[in-house]
Parts: structure tokens; sequence; C-alpha cells
């Protein structure tokens, strides 16, 4: 297993690599608006995954998927020959979905915010249930606190 720091370096060469052969080198008509978004290396340098998202519907992410499937490689030579490693990683690419991800906590957001403001006001016009003095105050019981404290018998 490989120095962790060097692992990162690695997988950040990778997406560097591959983001710019796929804008240089790649001419696939089916390749649509990608944007390379992490790479990810094992350990032992041999296998990495390589995340993308693509502007567009389903179609463009499926063609630009089958675009990157039949370039991976000249895409793995490229990155082999630029690390200078003994074997070239495999390359793996798999979509991102951090759009969606990120569209769904924004619903889930609003959808928070507007009960928040629906309890609010529930919560403007309420009163307690009970009385405004909840604790039970007798006339004894303030006479007795200026009373003087109990002795001490440990004498």
């Amino acid at each position: 297993m490989s120095d962790p720091a060097k692992v990162r370096r690695h997988a950040e060469r990778v997406r560097e690599l591959v983001a710019e052969a796929v804008r240089t080198q790649v001419k696939d008509p089916r390749l649509g608006m990608i944007t390379i978004t992490d790479a990810r290396i094992t350990g032992d340098l041999r296998d990495a995954t390589v995340y993308y998202t693509v502007l567009g519907d389903s179609a463009a992410q499926a063609g630009t998927g089958a675009a990157l499937d039949s370039a991976k490689g000249l895409l793995r030579s490229t990155v082999g020959r630029a690390l200078g490693l003994r074997h070239s990683p495999s390359l793996t690419f798999v979509l991102d979905d951090v759009q969606d991800h990120a569209k769904e906590i924004d619903e889930l957001l609003a959808e928070a915010a507007e009960r928040d403001a629906r309890v609010q006001q529930l919560a403007a016009g309420a009163r307690y249930a009970g009385d405004a003095q909840p604790y039970r105050v007798d006339s004894d019981d303030e006479d007795s606190d200026d009373a003087a404290p109990p002795a001490d018998d440990r004498g």
C-alpha cells in the first residue's frame, strides 16, 4: 500500500489528465457538456474511478457514458504515460449525481421552511393550557422564607 498523500496526489493528477484529454483528444460526437468532478485511486495505484457530470437529459448522459467507455483505452494510455507508473491504472467512469442530490436537498429545505412557517402561525395565537403561574404559591410559604434557619446540632 502506498502513502495516502501519494495516492491523493495521483488521484488529483488523474482527474486533471482525464479532464484535459477529454477536452483536447477525444473527438466523439456523443460527448456532451462534461465536467470531471473527482477521481479516486486505489492504494495499489492499479484502479482509478473517475466521476463526471453531464449537462443535459438522460440521453446526453447515456451518450457521454458510451463515449467515455469507447475512449477508455486512449485515456488510460495518456494517464499512464503522464504518471510514469509501472502499471497504468485501469479507468472506471461513474456518473456523479451531485446535481440530483442538491436539488433533492433544496426541495427538502423548502418543505422544512414551509412547515416552520405554519408552526409559527399556529404559535402566534396560542395561549398556555394552564394558569399563567403554573406553580402554587401559598402565603404560608412566603412567611416561612423569612424565618430563621434551623440551628446546627453538631455541637
